[in-house]
Parts: C-alpha cells; structure tokens; sequence
C-alpha cells in the first residue's frame, strides 16, 4: 500500500502501547504519538521529554499521528501543519482503557507542573 505523502507508510504497525524512551527510562507522558513511517511510539510536546519531536529530529521522520483513542489527525513537523493522512496498521490508538497520562505508576502527584 503506497502513500500519497512522502514519509508515511500505512503498514507498518506501532512499536507498543506506550512512548518507547519512557517506557525505558521509567519517564511518564501526557499523551502519545506515533510516527507514521517507522511506528515509533514517543510522546508529545507538552510531556517532560517530548520523544515523538526528538524522532523526528534524530531520524528525519516527517509525519507523527496521534496515538490518542479516536484522534484521527496527523502533523507534518517540516510544515508545521496538520495534514490528511490514510488508515494506519492496527492498533491505530493506545487501549482505551490506558491511564492519561501515564504509564498510572509513574505519575508524580504534581505532574500538571512538570507540562511543557
């Protein structure tokens, strides 16, 4: 299946529930987004570490979409602008029922100051 946007591939699916780094380095996010050429997981710009933005810089992956339960939206980080993008491998969202923010565990009390 071939895009009609440079830097999207709709068959690859996402790498996990959640953001990959902060997952690893026991970090936590605010919400999720999912790059669409690679699948990577990382989280948005308002979360303290702000990896979906950070794959972008370090890959060149032009295209995140959110990962957020019915958001459909994708962001172009060359233009700066949201764009139309096609249906992407399930699962195309995190599990509902997953906390906001999250991973539950991680959150500090005082996480609404920590935002970006």
């Amino acid at each position: 299946m071939k895009s009609e946007h440079p830097g999207i591939n709709p068959a690859v699916p996402p790498s996990g529930n959640g953001c990959v780094e902060c997952l690893t380095s026991n970090g936590w996010w605010l919400h999720l987004r999912r790059c669409a050429q690679c699948g990577h997981i990382g989280c948005c710009d308002s979360s303290p570490s702000q990896h979906a933005t950070k794959h972008f810089h370090g890959t060149g992956h032009p295209i995140a979409a959110s990962f957020e339960p019915g958001e459909t939206w994708f962001w172009n980080y060359e233009t700066g602008e949201t764009i139309e993008g096609p249906k992407l491998a399930p699962p195309r969202w995190h599990p509902a029922d997953q906390a906001v923010p999250g991973p539950a565990e991680k959150v500090p009390r005082d996480w609404e100051s920590r935002l970006h």
